[in-house]
Parts: C-alpha cells; structure tokens; sequence
C-alpha cells in the first residue's frame, strides 16, 4: 500500500449536515488527515491568514487540502477560490471544489479560477463515503503535494 501522506484538510462548507456527513465518512473510510471546518469563505481566509479567532498557529495549521463548497454566505466559494489562488503564498494548496453545483458554468469557472479538482457532491452517504475514498486515494497516496509549511507559519 503507498504510504499515506497526514496533512490537514479544511473543509469550507456552511451546511452543518454536510460537514457532519463529511467528518462520519471520513472516519468510515479510515482517512486518519486531521478534518478542521470553516463555514464560509470568510472564516476560510481568516484561517489560512491566522486572522482573528485562527491568529494562533496551532488553532490553525496549513491546511495540505481545501475542500470547498461554491454557495455560501457573505463571501462564496468562488470568491475565496479567486483570492486563494491569486495569493503566492496560498496558491499551491490545492483546491477541491466539492458542491451540490453540476452547473456546466460552474465547473468551468472553478477551473478558471485555479481549482485543482470539481466534484458534485454526492446525494447518499455511501456516494460520499466513495468520494472521501477516491480523494485519499488520490491526494494522499499517489499524488506528491507541495511541504504544508508555508511563509504563514511560525
């Protein structure tokens, strides 16, 4: 088995249920990455530039992945998207859009603005537990991701 890489994923998404959903099917797939959560795209860049309640280091590690929603309140997934990716510094996270979106527009103008992967959220808990597999599988077995360390860290 490829060794598997431990880094931090940060989930933004607004929907309790949907963070719920994600954090129980992480535990049923064994994906042993640390699940932090934020829930809207300002919460998001508040963590990944330690501002305010994430100021400190350890109540805010670099994440290695970001799986992000596109519909959410005050800043939207897409707005974060932009900023994230036009940051030097946060530009090599990838980007995991995961939303309930299949808008053909949407998924173009994710990958416009930099997204690394789109995928539909799936309608069933064993969709999703399947989705959690494949993206273990993928971004911490096979493919090699930049060091978590960045200029942001102490």
């Amino acid at each position: 088995m490829p060794h598997r890489k431990l880094v931090t994923i940060l989930m933004a998404d607004d929907d309790m249920d949907d963070r719920e959903f994600a954090r129980t099917a992480m535990q049923e797939s064994r994906l042993m990455n640390e699940l932090r959560f934020v829930e809207d795209g300002e919460e998001l860049l508040d963590y990944l530039y330690r501002r305010g309640a994430y100021s400190d280091p350890k109540n805010a590690p670099r994440p290695g992945l970001i799986l992000l929603d596109l519909n959410m309140p005050r800043k939207d997934g897409r707005e974060a998207l932009r900023e994230i990716k036009s940051d030097p510094s946060l530009r090599q996270i990838p980007v995991v859009v995961l939303t309930t979106s299949k808008a053909e527009e949407d998924i173009l103008r994710s990958y416009d603005l930099g997204a690394n992967c789109f995928i539909s959220k799936p309608v069933t808990f064993d969709g999703l537990v399947e989705v959690v597999k494949v993206l273990d599988k993928h971004w911490f077995q096979i493919v090699e991701l930049p060091r978590t360390a960045g200029p942001h860290e102490t």
